[in-house]
């Protein structure tokens, strides 16, 4: 015999029920029914606010069942619809961490690879700065090669019977 989801829970919220209203109030030291000190008049007052308070809105039995299944109903559809979004975000979740396998060795390589061409972009720098001391360290000893060049060349011509003219240059 197989038994609905539907009718076991409609079952137990009847049973439920049935079984609520007798046990609606919990067991304190004011109580008027279990007090036996207290007068007569408190305990029938109680008794009779006691099933006043089990059926609100002059519900029946079948009329608290059906009210409870509505909701059960309800809250039946939001747990298979939240269940429905934690397996979409779960599943969501394994897509994020198996792309996340293949791109955390890429960037482990890229920032190995960053790393290599920033030491090589600093030693061309340090390179380049040597290079410019050179140049402007040598920049004097040409002017005074092309400085006994041209006074090597003057005493050809005079040599040779030229004319020449020298101008002195201010050196400021």
């Amino acid at each position: 015999m197989k038994i609905n989801n539907r009718n076991l829970a409609l079952l137990a919220l009847t049973g439920l029920i049935f079984i609520n209203t007798g046990c609606s109030r919990l067991k304190n030291d004011n109580d008027p029914l279990l007090n036996l000190n207290s007068n007569k008049k408190a305990q029938s007052t109680y008794k009779a606010k006691r099933f006043e308070d089990a059926a609100p809105n002059n519900q029946t039995a079948v009329d608290s069942a059906i009210e409870l299944t509505r909701r059960l109903e309800k809250f039946t559809q939001e747990l298979t619809e939240t269940q429905r979004r934690s397996q979409k975000l779960a599943e969501e979740n394994r897509k994020f961490k198996e792309r996340l396998s293949v791109v955390e060795p890429e960037l482990k390589q890229a920032k190995k690879e960053l790393a290599q061409a920033n030491d090589l972009l600093i030693e061309m720098r340090v390179e380049l700065n040597n290079w410019k001391a050179n140049i402007l360290g040598y920049r004097e000893e040409m002017r005074e090669a092309n400085k006994a060049q041209m006074q090597a060349l003057l005493k050809i011509l005079k040599v040779l019977g030229g004319e020449t003219k020298t101008v002195e240059k201010n050196n400021n």
